[in-house]
């Protein structure tokens, strides 16, 4: 088994050929880069059994080298990065293993890698997968608000975002109704919140109510194709506005 090896750091490619040679019970034939372009001097020059591959390397990110190159090559991810990010995987060509990883989540990922290329039923990674794959460490790597400020009468307190479960705009402020019911004045209009929060997680239903898919309890159809809501903490049940429901519908099964 010939493997190319794109990693930066050097524990890490360390690791990596430590736990090959258990697994394979001797040393690992393979090839290491830790950069874009010694990668591709490798994939012009070779061909490899599979890649094991970190999203950063030194002079960028890996994907920009598999949407240079043809690759026709199984590869199984080695990164630190969330979990979510690899949603965007629709081959079962690929696995992954997230950082910190152990010696059986990593035998794991060759295991499935031996058993696809035995029956000859893995995918390549296309161009497609590549740009889903930008777009969600693109998105992953976006800084979003993680707490408000917020003035009560007895000082200071920190609302949590995580905490929110509805937004809703009342004049210049807003009124963010947490998952205990409770209800807090943050001093920004809707639109200026709305910027600042996590698309994955919060959805402008109509022009004066953003909420948070975490604390949707229930979904019911109404009238004018709209949808009414019962949310966590909150007493009235928020509705879609017309021309949001499609969207909404479309953000819910993302």
């Amino acid at each position: 088994m010939k493997i190319l090896i794109l990693e930066d750091e050097i524990p890490a490619y360390q690791k990596l050929v430590t736990y090959l040679t258990d697994y394979l019970k001797s040393e690992p034939e393979h090839d290491w880069a830790r950069t874009i372009k010694d990668g591709k001097q490798f994939l012009d020059d070779n061909t490899y059994d599979v890649i094991l591959s970190d999203i950063q390397l030194l002079d960028g990110i890996s994907f920009d080298l598999f949407d240079e190159v043809s690759l026709n090559t199984p590869i199984i991810f080695c990164s630190a990065h969330d979990e979510y990010l690899f949603k965007a995987f629709n081959t079962n060509g690929i696995a992954y293993i997230l950082k910190p990883y152990t010696k059986k989540e990593f035998n794991g990922a060759l295991e499935k890698y031996q058993s696809l290329f035995n029956k000859g039923d893995y995918g390549n990674l296309n161009t497609d997968v590549i740009v889903e794959l930008k777009s969600a460490l693109k998105e992953e790597n976006t800084t979003y608000k993680k707490r408000f400020v917020i003035k009560k009468s007895k000082g200071i307190q920190l609302l949590n975002v995580s905490d929110i479960s509805l937004i809703e705009a009342s004049g210049d402020f807003c009124i963010a109704t947490d998952n205990e019911g409770k209800r807090h004045t943050i001093s920004q209009n809707l639109g200026s919140i709305s910027k600042q929060l996590n698309p994955n997680k919060f959805f402008k239903i109509n022009r004066s109510e953003i909420i948070n898919i975490d604390y949707i309890i229930t979904i019911e159809s109404h009238f004018k194709n709209r949808l009414l809501l019962t949310i966590t903490g909150c007493k009235e049940k928020p509705m879609t506005s017309s021309s949001t429901t499609s969207e909404f519908r479309k953000w819910l099964e993302q």
